[in-house]
């Protein structure tokens, strides 16, 4: 998580103050002789804040920033996080965990305070199973992210169906976003796949379930055997609970072609998570085959998630559209 040392946090800043009066106290600190700043390798303002002396971390989002200038916006998405991370937090228990959220403050640029959580990320796993092949760690933190991923999925279930309009309208957003990299073949076929799929009854039959809503492989660390930890809760969600598993099944898809040059290289470790996955219900074949039925839309979905990347070559993106075409065909 960490991505460099950034320099001491000036003592006449108000996030020290807060930081020391409010927030390490909580972990068991408080009156150091400073605090460390550290940047991270996410695509948001965030940044870990270390206590000298006690060496007690915690990590700090800044939802209002050069990125985000909108301020009642980055109010609002502020108070989301915090909600949905204690919501989340009520649902799971034993080695399932979710940061604690610890503070937030509006007047310091809508700052966000979880606790700091170590661990090695699924994204470190799948690259030394790209690396050394037998894959065994990769698979067994597949188990453990599957098992919580079911525990969120079907403690939060509802009694209503999904809505599956909005996802609908998110894919449209993607086609908009990826037209420069489009032909108009593409767009044709995009679109007829796009209206079959929201016409398919199955994607609208589901009870909808809260979604992690950004399950992506920097966004889980594991500790040892099954325990998983996840933070980054901005967007969680209620939707189909496939929004997560077609996530997922995506990322290693690409993670596989990008390093490898071969998508099928992924498929041991895609049967295997939705296998894990459906060990969770009564009926885990039944559970399989309407898994496997409604994935193609949001495994496809996520590989144009990835292809608006510009950092991407431009040819490795256009093969992540037409591999999502290849997804998003299979009924």
């Amino acid at each position: 998580m960490h991505n460099g040392y950034l320099g001491r946090l000036p003592r006449h800043d108000r996030l020290y103050n807060y930081l020391e009066e409010e927030i390490f106290p909580m972990l068991g600190g408080g009156h150091s002789d400073g605090i460390r700043v550290f940047a991270t390798n996410g695509s948001n303002a965030v940044y870990i804040y270390e206590e000298r002396g006690s060496n007690l971390k915690a990590v700090g989002k800044f939802f209002y920033s050069d990125r985000m200038n909108d301020r009642p916006r980055a109010e609002h998405r502020l108070e989301k996080e915090w909600h949905n991370l204690h919501h989340i937090r009520s649902l799971l228990d034993g080695c399932h965990y979710v940061a604690k959220p610890l503070g937030q403050n509006r007047d310091l640029d809508c700052l966000l305070v979880t606790e700091y959580c170590t661990g090695i990320s699924l994204e470190t796993v799948i690259n030394q199973a790209i690396a050394f092949p037998s894959g065994a760690m990769l698979k067994e933190k597949l188990t453990a992210l599957a098992a919580f991923l079911a525990k969120l999925h079907n403690r939060s279930a509802l009694p209503q169906r999904v809505d599956f309009e909005p996802e609908c309208c998110y894919f449209d957003h993607l086609t908009a976003a990826l037209a420069p990299l489009l032909t108009s073949h593409d767009r044709c076929e995009l679109r007829y796949a796009r209206e079959y799929w929201h016409d398919t009854p199955e994607m609208w039959q589901d009870n909808a379930v809260a979604v992690h809503g950004d399950a992506t492989p920097a966004n889980f660390f594991f500790g040892d055997g099954l325990y998983v930890i996840s933070f980054d809760m901005e967007r969680m969600k209620y939707s189909d609970r496939i929004f997560d598993i077609g996530r997922l099944t995506g990322e290693l898809q690409h993670f596989f072609l990008r390093a490898t040059g071969n998508k099928y290289l992924a498929e041991p470790f895609i049967q295997h998570f939705l296998r894990e996955y459906t060990t969770h219900f009564p009926d885990r074949n039944r559970a399989f085959e309407a898994i496997v039925r409604r994935v193609p839309f949001y495994m496809g979905m996520t590989l144009l998630r990835i292809a608006r990347n510009t950092y991407l070559a431009p040819d490795y993106r256009k093969q992540l559209v037409a591999e999502a075409k290849l997804c998003l065909q299979r009924k």
